[in-house]
């Protein structure tokens, strides 16, 4: 049987507080939309970052998000569309493009990829 554990989440970009109640089994995301709650998503398999979190408070489990690197998620960072409480949590949704400049602006550090150059024609 599933323990249930209460998610208080702030959604930065809408200034709003929500508390869901949430098992253990469940993924956080799903459980929160069945709620009424409509937070940012986008792949739904942990492969982006639209439904990034920050951990404030809690235990959280992700294996499958792929979208973070472990570096990531040891600073807190948590995908809810694949990520189960593992305690009561308090989480903030973060800015994607935050957190996806966390994630891969290393690759990208060096300008912006031109576009539309013409190739050399015989």
């Amino acid at each position: 049987m599933a323990s249930y554990h209460q998610i208080n989440i702030h959604d930065r970009q809408n200034n709003t507080h929500y508390k869901v109640q949430v098992p253990d089994d469940r993924y956080i995301l799903h459980s929160a939309e069945n709620q009424g709650v409509e937070l940012p998503f986008s792949c739904r398999n942990g492969a982006c970052t639209t439904c990034a979190v920050r951990v404030l408070s809690g235990e959280i489990y992700q294996p499958e998000a792929m979208g973070l690197s472990l570096e990531l998620q040891k600073q807190g960072y948590a995908l809810l569309c694949v990520s189960y409480a593992r305690s009561d949590l308090f989480v903030e949704t973060q800015d994607e493009d935050e957190v996806y400049e966390l994630q891969f602006g290393r690759y990208f550090g060096k300008g912006k990829v031109q576009v539309g150059l013409p190739l050399d024609e015989d």
